[in-house]
């Protein structure tokens, strides 16, 4: 046996690993993360997750945003069987199988992405959004398979479709099989124009790789919230790659308007009643 092949005699304590720190938004009492003021969580919850300071949009659940922008009692899931499978047997510090398992059992959610149809201000409109809880929001087989059926759904009823953004991309995981999505959302939205009706993209912090390079950008109205960090590569890869200082505020959705990329930015409390107004011009 080779002498690199053996095991060493003098055992080696184990790094110690660093206990996990507490969110700053659990709790009765939440700090914001611009502007470092402490909010009673109620009141945040009550104003959409936005700080009452500094108008600062905090991260907020897909549920809780469906349930906002929607009319009361419209919205019908579909789906919701659906579960990802682990078909290249994927592991890293932990294996992929059991990561699901965990996540599911933490968010009682079986996947990133939640689609159904509602109504925005009585118009029907076929509707998928983003759980970025849900490891990173990364789109893997079956968040390209539930986006893809928001499409065809919309299709099939003539309706417009509506797509709520929020993820790190593409699925290591599941490798090719998450980049395959990219294409299949894009030939479903293809296939949708053919109805007439209005596909409405809101981008949402942050919405980035694969995602953001398929059916996001697609939209024939492009929106986002305030100061959402959208784009391919983040901004840290970009500056270590091109060896240069990128401009500020370099992905922020408030860049992103000013050079034409987007059409709006929409606070959350005005989404409902624009889209509703946007649906009734072009729906």
């Amino acid at each position: 046996m080779a002498w690199f092949s053996k095991k060493p005699r003098i055992a080696v304590d184990p790094e110690p690993v660093a206990e996990p720190q507490p969110s700053r938004m659990q709790g009765l009492w939440a700090k914001c993360e611009s502007c470092d003021e402490i909010i009673y969580r109620q009141e945040l919850e009550k104003n959409w997750m936005v700080c009452p300071h500094c108008e600062h949009h905090h991260a907020w659940t897909a549920r809780s945003r469906l349930a906002a922008t929607l009319d009361p009692d419209s919205f019908e899931e579909f789906d919701k069987e659906l579960e990802p499978l682990d078909p290249l047997g994927f592991s890293d510090t932990k294996k992929y199988k059991d990561r699901l398992k965990s996540t599911r059992k933490n968010l009682d959610e079986n996947d990133a992405f939640i689609s159904g149809v509602g109504r925005i201000e009585g118009h029907q409109v076929s509707v998928g959004c983003f759980l970025f809880e849900f490891m990173g929001g990364s789109m893997g087989s079956v968040v390209g398979e539930k986006v893809t059926r928001v499409f065809e759904r919309a299709y099939e009823l003539k309706c417009p479709a509506l797509v709520f953004s929020a993820s790190g991309g593409a699925r290591m995981q599941e490798g090719i099989f998450s980049l395959m999505q990219m294409a299949k959302t894009s030939a479903a939205i293809a296939r949708f124009r053919n109805s007439g009706k209005p596909y409405v993209s809101v981008m949402l912090n942050p919405t980035t790789g694969g995602v953001a390079a398929s059916f996001s950008w697609l939209g024939d109205v492009i929106l986002a919230e305030p100061h959402a960090l959208i784009g391919f590569a983040g901004p840290r890869v970009i500056e270590q790659t091109i060896r240069q200082k990128l401009p500020e505020g370099f992905q922020r959705s408030e860049f992103l308007l000013d050079h034409g990329m987007i059409d709006a930015i929409i606070h959350r409390k005005e989404l409902r009643t624009k889209l509703g107004q946007l649906f009734g011009l072009l729906g």
